[in-house]
């Protein structure tokens, strides 16, 4: 499971998720990639899951990055505790994912393989993915603005 060695603070607080994302949001490795189009917490559990299923449909043929890396604690309070007394212990780690995040790139793999391996990773994730390719520039819905 991702998880980050040693991190600043213990505790964070939950934040938003506005807007599109602006950094990561194109291939910089692969020739194929996923791209989220809806803001969502990932696991690190869901991480590990997406890329077990998508190595082992390209038979560890090409090359996987994995572009999202799990660094915000997320806590939460024992069963049958009563309101206040603080906030809860760390349970699990999440990546901060918002609309137009590569999650993985794929190379060395046919365009048919690729896509497949990617929908069925997407599969895994909470959120809903899209392909696309490096000639492509990746669109969101909702996030262009028509300047005239």
């Amino acid at each position: 499971m991702l998880m980050p060695k040693r991190v600043k603070r213990r505790k964070v607080q939950r934040g938003r998720m506005k807007g599109i994302a602006t950094r990561g949001n194109s291939l910089a490795y692969g020739t194929y990639g996923m791209i989220a189009t809806e803001p969502c917490w990932i696991k690190s559990n869901q991480i590990e899951s997406a890329r077990i299923a998508l190595t082992r449909y390209i038979k560890r043929g090409g090359k996987v990055w994995i572009k999202v890396f799990p660094d915000k604690p997320v806590t939460k309070k024992p069963a049958d505790t009563r309101m206040g007394s603080g906030k809860g212990n760390p349970e699990f780690w999440v990546a901060v994912v918002k609309p137009g995040r590569v999650l993985f790139e794929i190379e060395g793999v046919s365009e048919a393989v690729a896509r497949e391996a990617l929908r069925l990773a997407g599969n895994k994730l909470p959120c809903k993915t899209k392909f696309i390719k490096k000639e492509e520039t990746p669109a969101v819905e909702g996030g262009e603005k028509n300047e005239e």
